[in-house]
């Protein structure tokens, strides 16, 4: 598993960057029988480790029948905790949206998985197949494409000759920019502090979301008597909020979670991270196409970066299968535009949404706090309305690819 030295290795896919949307393009693919190599930074020991970076994710009922479609899943159960409701309230306010995974009854809303056990089952599951490379930690030399395929070399010297592209290097992405593909981003001069609690009394599997001011503080609850703290603050502050000691920063969390919880505690590590919101305008390039991060960069205001990613994968997954099944260029203009047009409707639709509520959220304006207390409290009653927020919530909204539904692609 570690960097092959061979000077030129052949693929049909090569893919850059070895996150949970990198992993996961690899394994459906090598699942469907292509040929895949994986290039990353880091070393799998490190993006393993529990110190890399403390975050878990909201993974979307949607996203759990993917990972189950390409045997991701009995890797990650132990470590799964249901999401069983989710209560979304404005401050102090007494009005508030309430969602159950009753109210549909198809199982939970979703799953909250810490980041670290998500990428161990991923590399258990990569181990099981011959079809894919993984080769870090490398760092890409020089890319190029032509009308017969695409040439990746790697600073060791390491040359992956392959028929496809995929960019799959988060917000930064080396792939996108070789490709010259504009971008337009928002910064919210907010900063998102994550870190993780254990807590006195159950979470009863209940996710929080209080809107505050200076941005959204989620409580996501964790296996055992733990949950995983989202704290939005103005930027400007953060450095304050890093630097302060145990003890204070402690006394800080516990002050906005309230008593409900009991006695809190905080365990591991804190992280900041800037939050922006950022999308490439175009998905694809000859031979070349994007996903995950490295085409859109979201607010974590509904906790659907990771699920945008993982439809993203799905969808590329099952155009090419049905390209390869028909005899075609897995590469072809034709066939990844089938990937972008597929997607991009859907993912601007979600832009949309999460800047419009951090923007209508994120201020403590009198008429407009009335309205919104008032329009969540109406959202609550109304039932049509609330099952669709529910359905956006477990990614079930709009035109699934078959493997989020649990639908094989030879069905």
């Amino acid at each position: 598993m570690g960097a092959d030295k061979a000077k030129t290795i052949k693929s049909e896919i090569v893919i850059v960057g070895g996150g949970m949307a990198g992993l996961t393009a690899a394994i459906g693919l090598a699942q469907h029988g292509f040929e895949v190599v994986v290039v990353d930074m880091v070393p799998k020991g490190d993006l393993t480790a529990a110190s890399y970076d403390g975050r878990a994710s909201a993974l979307a009922y949607a996203s759990c029948q993917l990972l189950k479609a390409i045997g991701v899943w009995p890797y990650m159960e132990p470590y799964a905790q249901p999401i069983l409701e989710i209560r979304v309230s404005d401050g102090p306010s007494l009005l508030h949206l309430h969602f159950d995974n009753e109210t549909l009854g198809d199982g939970p809303l979703g799953h909250m998985v810490e980041n670290r056990h998500t990428r161990i089952a991923l590399f258990k599951r990569l181990e099981e197949f011959e079809n894919i490379r993984f080769l870090a930690p490398e760092k890409v030399a020089d890319i190029n494409r032509s009308a017969s395929g695409v040439s990746v070399t790697l600073e060791s010297g390491v040359c992956v000759d392959a028929d496809l592209l995929l960019g799959i290097d988060g917000r930064g992405s080396v792939v996108r920019r070789h490709a010259d593909l504009p971008t337009s981003s928002i910064e919210y001069k907010q900063h998102g502090i994550v870190c993780s609690v254990e807590h006195e009394h159950s979470h009863c599997g209940i996710a929080h979301e209080r809107f505050l001011p200076s941005g959204p503080f989620a409580i996501l609850p964790l296996t055992g008597n733990r949950s995983s703290l989202v704290w939005t603050e103005k930027s400007h502050l953060v450095d304050t909020i890093m630097n302060l000691s145990d003890r204070a920063f402690e006394s800080e969390v516990a002050r906005r979670i309230g008593g409900f919880l009991g006695e809190v505690k905080v365990v591991g590590g804190r992280w900041a991270y800037p939050i922006s919101l950022q999308y490439a305008h175009s998905y694809v390039s000859d031979r070349l196409a994007l996903i995950g991060d490295a085409a859109h960069g979201i607010h974590p205001i509904s906790g659907q970066g990771l699920n945008l990613g993982l439809k993203d994968v799905a969808a590329l997954i099952e155009v090419l299968v049905v390209a390869r099944n028909v005899g075609l260029d897995i590469g072809a203009t034709s066939v990844l535009d089938n990937y972008a047009q597929w997607r991009t409707t859907d993912n601007a639709a979600v832009y949309a949404i999460t800047d419009g509520f951090n923007r209508l959220f994120s201020n403590d304006i009198g008429p407009i706090k009335l309205a919104r207390d008032l329009g969540m409290a109406a959202v609550n009653e109304v039932t049509p309305l609330k099952n669709f927020f529910m359905s956006h919530a477990r990614g079930t909204v709009g035109e699934l690819p078959k493997l989020l539904r649990g639908e094989s692609l030879t069905s």
